[in-house]
């Protein structure tokens, strides 16, 4: 899948699950639970135990699914992730040898960041999102509104602490898409391996997005002087 057809689907989607749990096992059923719930799209973090044999397993096993790798902190693990499949790396932090590395290979990039000067410094080095963490801890959807204002031509995804109550309010706050730990996949459903479970929240937080964009394009249309239906 071509570096387009990722940063598209992300932007579709709107939901990138994080999972960082404590076996590969785990890991695999969150995997399949999402992708059977209607995402396509994970994010396996390096805290996972044999995260890039894992990486891997997916990529070769379940093509179907769009497979990166988070919690990258050096090149050199960024290197390994891409020869394993990964399709697009993260970190929790903006790290410019991140994003350049990237670049030069030809991926997706969700920089991590916090404040004003980060998410300048990772749009200009080149990132193909900016992944505002922790977004909650620093006043959440309210805080992804204030830098939407300056910057709306920079697709920011709010990750720390989305949940079922806040998820609409960061869409409607102007987030292109939400990272997502436990909140999608619970430790508990995992460990009782209940599928269903991990399916209805998988489908609530996309009827969450879908709802709230809907929201906002019918904001859009009365501005603008036209009226829906």
């Amino acid at each position: 899948m071509k570096k387009e057809q990722v940063r598209d689907s992300i932007e579709e989607i709107g939901i990138v699950p994080a999972v960082r749990f404590r076996s590969t096992e785990d890991a695999r059923f969150a995997t399949e639970a999402v992708s059977h719930g209607g995402i396509p799209i994970v994010e396996i973090t390096m805290t996972v135990p044999g995260a890039i044999d894992l990486i891997s397993d997916l990529s070769h096993n379940m093509p179907q699914v769009i497979v990166g790798a988070g919690t990258i902190f050096d090149k050199e693990t960024a290197g390994r992730c891409l020869d394993a499949g990964a399709k697009f790396l993260t970190s929790p932090g903006f790290d410019l040898q991140l994003v350049e590395f990237a670049a030069k290979k030809d991926v997706v990039v969700l920089a991590g960041a916090l404040t004003p000067t980060e998410v300048t410094m990772a749009w200009k080095s080149g990132a193909d999102f900016v992944k505002v963490f922790p977004c909650s801890q620093v006043g959440g959807a309210t805080y992804i509104k204030a830098l939407k204002g300056p910057f709306r031509h920079v697709p920011l995804i709010a990750a720390g602490g989305v949940n079922q109550q806040t998820a609409s309010d960061f869409i409607l706050a102007g987030a292109a898409a939400l990272g997502i730990g436990v909140q999608i996949v619970p430790e508990e459903a995992i460990v009782l391996r209940q599928e269903e479970r991990i399916l209805e929240l998988t489908r609530r937080f996309l009827s969450f997005v879908k709802k709230a964009r809907a929201r906002m394009a019918t904001v859009k249309d009365v501005r603008k002087g036209r009226h829906p239906g």
